[in-house]
């Protein structure tokens, strides 16, 4: 099969021919018809995850999925060949991933069926940054009238978060660049959000519009302390970028290190508010396998939303 891979790291990915996968017992084998970009693909191109997890070569980059369910490990119950399924590769190890035209995956977790109304492209761009929205969002328990601050809010985790904390009634700050990416982040909600330049005075931005701090925070991009001395006393942050308690030694504000949990419940949830209209998946280009280089390009250019791929 095709696929987008990784010789060694740090490199460029490349477009190469490797063996297709088999499922194993508990897996399911799926016709990937598309997939995703997410941050931890240029990570582990850059060669930033090798401290952290087994790398196998030649390595498949990739995370999210959608695609059709073409066989059956054993022992696996409730899939059926021809289901539609999305979500995202969970394994121990990276080199298994889902930049391919097939991927193996386990059936009982990281899998979900697409509902009627949930186009596949975006499906195959929905699981990990949609999971990673949600769980943060849960994390700091935001709550109606709450003042939200997302800093990284163009990004596709962020770009869905300003989504579902709108529809919770939250008051959103939003951080982007000004021009395009404001004008992006203006447009993914009916809801009114208030976006902030982060190149600017972020403080005195965000202070006009919260006197006394805001609620919560979603450290998606930027410095994480900063971002923490805008929060109220008593005030929450998620961090997807791994920043801890110690990082605020002294400051009455908790901090949440999220690691996302794309279960089956979180993944139905998701498609079932992107299928009903209540959530846009923001995919704003869409690559073909063959070319992967560009994609990776224009991801690390800072393109808004997600960047999709076409695997079929």
């Amino acid at each position: 099969m095709r696929a987008i891979t990784l010789e060694s790291v740090p490199s460029a990915p490349a477009v190469a021919e490797v063996d297709t996968p088999r499922p194993e017992a508990g897996e399911l084998l799926v016709k990937v018809a598309a997939a995703s970009l997410n941050g931890i693909d240029l990570a582990t191109a850059a060669g930033y995850t090798q401290a952290f997890m087994e790398h196998r070569y030649p390595l498949v980059l990739g995370q999210d999925f959608a695609g059709t369910v073409e066989a059956l490990g054993e022992g696996v119950e409730g899939f059926a060949v021809g289901d539609a399924v999305f979500g995202v590769v969970l394994k121990p190890y990276l080199g298994a991933g889902s930049l391919a035209q097939y991927v193996t995956v386990p059936a009982g977790h990281g899998a979900a069926r697409i509902p009627a109304g949930l186009k596949v492209g975006d499906a195959g761009a929905l699981g990990v940054a949609g999971a990673t929205a949600l769980v943060s969002l849960d994390a700091v328990a935001l709550g109606e009238d709450e003042t939200l601050l997302i800093s990284g809010a163009s990004g596709g985790v962020g770009s869905l978060a300003v989504q579902l904390a709108a529809a919770r009634g939250a008051k959103v700050i939003a951080t982007a660049r000004p021009g395009a990416q404001t004008d992006f982040v203006t447009g993914l909600t009916g809801a009114e959000v208030h976006v902030v330049d982060f190149t600017g005075d972020l403080e005195g931005q965000v202070r006009a519009i919260a006197p006394e701090g805001v609620d919560a925070v979603l450290h998606l991009a930027g410095d994480g302390a900063q971002l923490a001395a805008l929060l109220r006393p008593g005030g929450q942050l998620a961090s997807t970028t791994g920043l801890t308690q110690d990082a605020v030694k002294g400051q009455d504000v908790t901090i949440h290190t999220i690691m996302a949990n794309p279960d089956p419940r979180i993944l139905t949830s998701l498609a079932e508010q992107v299928a009903s209209g209540a959530l846009r998946v923001p995919v704003t280009a869409t690559y073909p396998l063959e070319q992967a280089p560009e994609a990776f390009a224009a991801f690390g250019a800072g393109t808004p939303g997600k960047i999709a791929v076409s695997c079929s």
